[in-house]
């Protein structure tokens, strides 16, 4: 599991759901390089690692918040989230945010349900 960058818990188990702490790119304490992709991907295996550790999965996510830096990474985000997700489809916010820790670009948080 990703140390986290905070003073939080990286997720919560609130009755039957899931509820995780938004995941940015890092991999052994630091954001990786290369932009939006490679952390967008790095944050999904994240957010997957958090579920797996308390035995669920991207499959039973049913709603994800994604914070942008750049609206323009739109586009770029939604194919790759499609990718991450396959053909599941959870509802989901996409907002712009002035900043993310540490610099990152995209950040996702989740809550899955286990009913």
């Amino acid at each position: 599991m990703v140390t986290p960058v905070g003073p939080y818990t990286p997720i919560v188990e609130a009755g039957p759901w899931l509820v995780c702490s938004g995941q940015i790119g890092l991999a052994d304490g630091a954001l990786v390089a290369g932009g939006l992709e490679p952390e967008l991907r790095r944050a999904m295996a994240n957010l997957a690692g958090l579920l797996q550790s308390k035995g669920s999965s991207l499959d039973a996510v049913a709603k994800t918040t994604v914070f942008l830096t750049d609206m323009g990474d739109y586009g770029d985000m939604n194919r790759i989230y499609v990718e991450c997700f396959g053909d599941h489809r959870p509802a989901r916010s996409a907002v712009a945010v002035s900043a993310l820790p540490l610099g990152a670009r995209v950040e996702i948080e989740a809550w899955a349900y286990r009913g």
